[in-house]
């Protein structure tokens, strides 16, 4: 009865998707087994100490941490729709934590695999190659978003001044300093843009060939493409360029704080889980390198 109940709550006042609800309904039932098995579910006679056991159970079964507060927010939501209907007075759940879920390490591109990239650029189509390198050597020299690599205008690339005025998010703009490398390849990109392109149809600074703007997803094409040229890289994005500027960065001892305001972040907290991306690579360099490691 309570179950369907909720169930029905779900489809119908809530408008979830059948397939929410199934999910839902899988949940509920697998916890009620658990606990019940074929007798009826009686939702005043659980406790934490069961919802706890319910989730070792689950654990146990080679179900990750992330599948288990899944499973978990399901019971929350059910306890929470008891309480709200008086079923229950207070919600067994209520202040339950799930198991702790580890967040990956950013994916990154290392220094020398980057450097033998640009290095080594090949390309038959000229305008296309001298923008496709000036896209990845501004991703990994600048640590800037696809968006905001998108977004650039003409007037946002200082040449004298070296410095490159991006539109983050909530248009909170920021500089970014930029290499006389990167000034020679932007270059040199603009001469060729200036050469193909008669009239451009828009002031953006990188474009396609019929002067148009490029759009993310073209970008991401691009990156994808050249990334796919560094074996054993499991993601390929502009994102993983973003990851790479700040590991680098960091490996070669910048601060924290103003690696911080080079990306855009809005809290130290965000920057801080690169530091553990190149603790990771300080483990493998020393059990690599020291003869009793």
């Amino acid at each position: 009865m309570f179950i369907e109940s909720f169930l029905r709550y779900l489809q119908y006042e809530k408008n979830y998707s059948s397939h929410t609800v199934e999910s839902y309904s899988n949940d509920i039932f697998r916890f009620k087994d658990f606990v019940f098995g074929d007798e009826a579910f009686d939702p005043k006679a659980i406790d934490p100490v069961w919802v706890r056991r319910w989730m070792v159970s689950l654990m146990n079964e080679g179900y990750s941490p992330l599948s288990v507060n899944r499973k978990l927010s399901s019971l929350k939501s059910f306890f929470k729709y008891l309480c709200k209907y008086k079923y229950i007075e207070t919600s067994p759940v209520k202040n339950l934590r799930g198991p702790k879920v580890n967040k990956p390490l950013p994916h990154f591109v290392k220094d020398s695999d980057m450097n033998k990239l640009l290095s080594e650029w090949v390309e038959t189509d000229a305008f296309e190659g001298e923008r496709d390198k000036a896209i990845l050597d501004v991703f990994y020299t600048t640590g800037i978003r696809c968006a905001e690599l998108v977004g650039l205008k003409n007037e946002d690339v200082d040449f004298h001044a070296k410095l490159i005025k991006v539109n983050g998010k909530r248009d909170k703009q920021r500089l970014i300093p930029f290499s006389d490398n990167l000034k020679e390849v932007m270059l040199s990109y603009i001469n060729i843009r200036n050469e193909t392109i008669d009239s451009p149809q828009d002031n953006a600074f990188f474009l396609r060939k019929n002067g148009k703007k490029l759009s993310n997803s073209i970008v991401y094409t691009i990156v994808n493409k050249r990334l796919s040229e560094i074996p054993n890289l499991s993601k390929r994005s502009p994102h993983v360029l973003r990851h790479t500027f700040a590991t680098s960065m960091l490996n070669n001892g910048a601060d924290l704080n103003a690696v911080k305001e080079l990306l855009g972040h809005a809290s130290l907290s965000s920057t801080e889980v690169y530091t553990h991306t190149t603790f990771e690579e300080l483990k493998k360099v020393y059990h690599q390198a020291h003869p009793r490691a």
